[in-house]
This record gives C-alpha cells, structure tokens and sequence, in this order.
C-alpha cells in the first residue's frame, strides 16, 4: 500500500542526504519549465530505468490473454477496462512497497533497449515486450507487446511534461497506446488508450508518492467506451487510489456498467456487488536473459552499477558511474553533430500523426485530435530465455 507521509519535514530523508533535498526542493519551487532536466539527489533515485516501465503492461498475463477469450463486443471491453485497472498498482504504486517510496527512474539514453516475456502457462500463450528509448530530448519510450497465439497486441509510446503547483509535482503523461485483437471470424477489434494524469506528492517529506488525476479513456473500434475517473486523498474521500469507471454502449454516454473501488487493491461492479479488480496477490515479474548474454544496450547491463550503488547505498559510486554514462552520451551526440548524422532507432519508426488515434479519438473528442506514434517493424524474435536478474 502506498506510504503515507510522515509529519515532520524531510523525515524521510537520510540524514546524509537532508542538505541535498532542501536544495532540491528549493530548485523545484523556483523552476519553470519542464522539471524532467533537474537533477535529483541520489538517495531518491530508483535502481530501474524508465525503459523497463513498459514490463508494468503485462505483470498479469492472464489477463492480457484473455481478452482474446471475449465472446462479445461489450465482454471485450470489460476484460480490457479490467485489464487496464489491473496494471495501474504496478505502474504507479509498486515502487512504493519495493523501496519505501516513489523513487525517480533512471533517465534512459537514446537507444536504449529492454526485452522480456512471460511464459506460456496453463495454455495463454507466451507474451513478448520489446522497448526501445526512441527520444531522449524530450525522453520518450516506445513499446510493444504481443501474445501471437492469441492474436492479442499492444503498441504505445509514453513521455512525460512535468511541473510544480502547490507543493506538488504534476506530470502530463504525453502518448497513448493501441491494443489489436484478432476476431475468431476475421477482422479486428482495435482500442485506443489514452493515459492519466499523475500527481507526485509527499516531497516536503521526503517521501513522495503517485496519486492518478483526471480522466482516462479506452475507446474501442466497435464503439464501447470506457470513461475512467481518478480521485486522490482529500478531494472527493479520504482515500487514496480511487476509481470510478462507467462503459457506454456505441451511440450512447449513458454507462450500462459500472465499477468503482481502489486500482491498487480491489474493485466492484456497483450495480451487481461482484468483484472486478483483485491486484492483492503477487504479480508476475518479467523473465529477461542474463546479464552476461545481454547486448551493452540493453537497460539492465548498461545501468548495473548504477543500480549496484543505489540498492546498497553507495550514492558515490552510483553518481559517479550515472556521470560516465552520461557524459558518453553527450560526447556521442557531438560526434554525430560533428558528422552531420543522427541517431538511427533500431525497432521503430516515426509516425507524425496515427491514423488509429485519429479515427477512435474522434468517437470521444480525445485532446489533443491527432498524436505521433511509433511502429514497430517486427524485427525481433523472442526465445525462452532464462531468468535474469
């Protein structure tokens, strides 16, 4: 369950470290801009880069298999609304209960790359993620995952545009995601997913934690929408993590379904009682290959002693080492200036304006009316590799 701040001020800060939180809570409150750029004390930093995010999509398998399993239309929107609660704990909260608050994601480099599945069991199919940083400069990540025996799909891509309001860190999460499902009759069913708005609070603290914001929407191609609403601690209850989600039938706003409760533990149907959502039990980590098999790229062994410093507390090595990689970046950068190159990306292609967010983003008025998106070229093969660390 997500920490709850404690009352003194930079509590939960290591006493090495209070000197540097001060200082970076002050850079913050006199910042304008996009917050992404500052540079956050080490002891706040998480071992993980954002490459690996994407892995929060599938950590339940099951039900990303299931989808395909739908017997109807409105069916399919059900698993994929319960689907899409399902991932949010492990999006947004997981970190919390791993490392005693949110911590800040590595920022990847440019090509950055991470590769994962999960493996058949009990007849789903075996599901595989490819993600690539496919930006650095505003840093974006491009994913796909795909369960090819099911004939079920998902590609997105995912920045963020931060900034400071009332003691708070608001995130605008730019990009969306398209999940395809192959019909047992032919054709397909596509849904556009656009994503909340985070709010990180805590940061007086020094513990900060994720509160969901706003509105997020899955519209599907047959025309079932499913309209989902955030509430935090202090607006609407006093409780964090609170859902509300209605699913309109095509032609209507009116839901003919309703489910409600807390993404981060359980949900109901409100017109039934039954259950909808249960992310208490544990999820299902990614299986990576080893270490020692992976390309330099790949996000676990181009960070590993980064991570090595910032799980057992050497925030010296961990900067120092963060340093380097960094500054081969740059010095790769003015290399290519120097050439009058670029950067080429190696599984995705740049697409200005999606046609699939174009034409489901219409059925709802999505803002904005057209986003860019990133194709993946089906370029890599998974194996069954095994588990890394």
């Amino acid at each position: 369950m997500t920490s709850t701040p404690s009352e003194m001020v930079g509590e939960a800060v290591p006493a090495a470290q209070k000197g540097s939180w001060a200082t970076f809570l002050k850079s913050i409150a006199s910042f304008s801009g996009d917050l992404s750029s500052l540079t956050a004390p080490p002891f706040i930093l998480s071992p993980i880069s954002l490459t690996e995010f994407p892995a929060y999509w599938c950590e339940r398998p099951e039900l990303f298999s299931a989808i395909a399993d739908a017997q109807s239309d409105e069916e399919r929107s059900i698993l994929v609304l319960k689907w899409f609660i399902s991932t949010l704990k492990g999006q947004y909260t997981s970190r919390n209960e791993k490392l005693g608050s949110e911590k800040k994601p590595l920022n990847p480099v440019l090509g950055e790359l991470f590769y994962g599945t999960w493996p058949d069991i009990n007849g789903r199919g075996q599901t595989n993620l490819v993600v690539e940083q496919v930006s650095h400069h505003p840093p974006i990540t491009a994913y796909y995952i795909e369960n090819p025996s099911k004939g079920i799909r998902l590609q997105g891509h995912s920045a963020q545009k931060t900034s400071f309001s009332g003691g708070s860190i608001i995130v605008k999460q730019i990009g969306h995601a398209n999940l395809t499902v192959d019909l047992p009759g032919g054709g397909k069913e596509e849904f556009l997913i656009t994503l909340p708005r985070l709010r990180i609070d805590g940061l007086w603290y020094g513990s900060p934690y994720i509160e969901l914001a706003e509105t997020s929407y899955i519209q599907s191609s047959t025309g079932w929408l499913s309209t989902i609403e955030y509430k935090g601690k202090g607006y609407f209850s006093g409780k964090s993590h609170v859902f509300k989600a209605g699913l309109s039938p095509p032609g209507s706003s009116t839901p003919v379904r309703t489910f409600e409760g807390l993404w981060h533990l359980t949900s109901k149907d409100t017109h039934s009682g039954a259950p909808f959502t249960d992310v208490t039990s544990p999820k299902e980590e990614v299986t990576v290959c080893d270490l020692e098999d992976m390309d330099d790229w790949e996000s676990r062994r181009l960070w590993r002693w980064v991570a090595k410093g910032i799980r057992e507390g050497d925030f010296e090595t961990a900067s120092r080492e963060k340093s380097k990689i960094e500054n081969e970046q740059r010095q790769r950068r003015r290399d290519e200036q120097a050439a009058g190159t670029s950067w080429e990306l190696k599984h995705f292609d740049h697409i200005e304006s999606d046609p699939v967010y174009e034409r489901l983003g219409k059925l709802f008025k999505a803002v904005p009316t057209t986003e860019d998106t990133y194709v993946f070229r089906h370029n890599h093969s998974h194996g069954v590799p095994a588990k890394g660390a």
